[in-house]
């Protein structure tokens, strides 16, 4: 189980905490989800378990015991909103390969078959797929670390309805494996998939109720 405990945090240059006493957990099985507008921390949330910013109060703890920044990187795959700013391959193939460099092709296209991405070129340009596809793209690189903790940042944004249901879907099946945790403006989106969440405001959480997936 991951678990927040307390945790705040405020950058350098802002004048107040962007995230104000969080407390969540997360488990194996369970996917949950965090809504709110744009602004109000979702992001930062993301940025602070996954080890690429630190909390100002607090503690993030695996199993009971205390993580680092380091050991939540190694922990976490983090999937952003927009994966094509992210994107460092000239090519699928070489995106897939970043930290992997022994990985085979078989492998590369297996999981590219498990996010749906089947079949496609590994010497495709990742700026020339469609934005469902960078999505899918940018978990399959995540997966491929094997992360025990999968957190994912406005996974349906901007898709039209076909896409978001297939990304839905895929969601589903991921997190049968692996804890998840979704950060949205659209919670009503996930009903069916996700039964776990909180709203924040004003960076803070409360509970949110959802519909049993």
């Amino acid at each position: 189980m991951l678990e927040l405990r307390d945790v705040s945090y405020q950058s350098a240059t802002a004048a107040s905490p962007v995230l104000r006493q969080i407390n969540l957990q997360l488990a194996l099985g369970t996917p949950a989800l965090v809504a709110g507008p744009s602004g109000c921390g979702k992001t930062t949330l993301l940025e602070v378990i996954s080890g690429l910013a630190e909390p100002k109060t607090g503690s993030i703890t695996w199993d009971g015991e205390g993580l680092n920044g380091r050991q939540r990187r190694w922990l976490c795959g983090l999937v952003f909103q927009f994966p094509e700013r992210h994107f460092l391959g000239l090519s699928v193939g070489q995106e897939l390969k970043l930290g992997q460099r022994r990985l085979s092709a078989d492998n590369a296209e297996a999981v590219l078959a498990l996010v749906g991405l089947g079949g496609l070129s590994l010497q495709q340009a990742p700026e020339q797929l469609s934005g469902g596809q960078q999505r899918r793209l940018a978990l399959a690189v995540q997966l491929l670390r094997n992360p025990k903790v999968l957190l994912l940042d406005e996974p349906t944004a901007g898709l039209d309805w076909s896409v978001r249901r297939e990304i839905l879907d895929l969601l589903a099946v991921l997190s049968k494996d692996r804890m998840l945790l979704v950060v949205t403006h659209e919670p009503e989106l996930f009903e069916g998939v996700i039964a776990q969440g909180w709203r924040m405001h004003d960076g803070m959480l409360a509970p949110l109720g959802l519909p049993r997936a």
